[in-house]
């Protein structure tokens, strides 16, 4: 089996301009695609979701700790600069005002969990099931614990989890579920091609 993340499997580099330009291509694709999870609402029960911690994830798992760090990065510095790249802009708010709010921990989680994520991707866990499912798990995790304790400091903890953690429970295990499921067969799909 190969290690190191699927990005660096798929497109080697032989030169430092090689190695920037993978990792400019990667981070604005992934920005833009965590921009489109955000905006794509799928009906759910209690609350409707994005696919946005899922993709979080796959963009570490995907790119390694550099890239997939580096990419939730660039979606999080475009959204402090006012592009309303986040779930619910420019409705609610842009900018470090709405990083600030209710959704803050959690935006700060998505950088946590992609740094994470990517450290499992760097060790190839992306390419099983098993592997996949526990980064999946651990990151959401991850995600969860900083947007549940940013949420405590501004509505207490019981609010907080009620508001910002029960509504989202069946969806996560859903997501976990996919993102255990695609990342191995993207893995596989793309050997297979290259």
């Amino acid at each position: 089996m190969q290690s190191g993340s699927l990005v660096a499997n798929l497109w080697p580099v032989q030169s430092r301009r090689d190695e920037i330009l993978r990792g400019l291509v990667f981070a604005f694709a992934g920005a833009a695609l965590l921009t489109l999870s955000a905006k794509v609402k799928v009906p759910f029960y209690p609350v409707p979701m994005t696919m946005q911690t899922m993709v979080v994830l796959m963009i570490g798992l995907a790119g390694g700790m550099r890239l997939g760090a580096a990419t939730v990065g660039l979606y999080l510095l475009q959204g402090a600069l006012g592009f309303p790249v986040f779930a619910d802009t420019p409705e609610r708010g842009i900018g470090l005002a709405y990083m600030v709010g209710p959704t803050g921990g959690y935006l700060f989680g998505f950088f946590v969990a992609a740094a994470f994520a990517g450290i499992c991707g760097d060790r190839a866990f992306g390419r099983s099931v098993l592997g996949s499912l526990a980064t999946m798990t651990l990151g959401h995790a991850i995600i969860f614990l900083f947007g549940f304790a940013w949420l405590a400091t501004l509505i207490g903890p019981d609010k907080a989890f009620a508001a910002g953690v029960a509504p989202f429970a069946m969806a996560t295990v859903l997501k976990v579920a996919l993102g255990s499921a695609l990342m191995p067969a993207l893995s596989l799909s793309l050997r297979r091609k290259g």
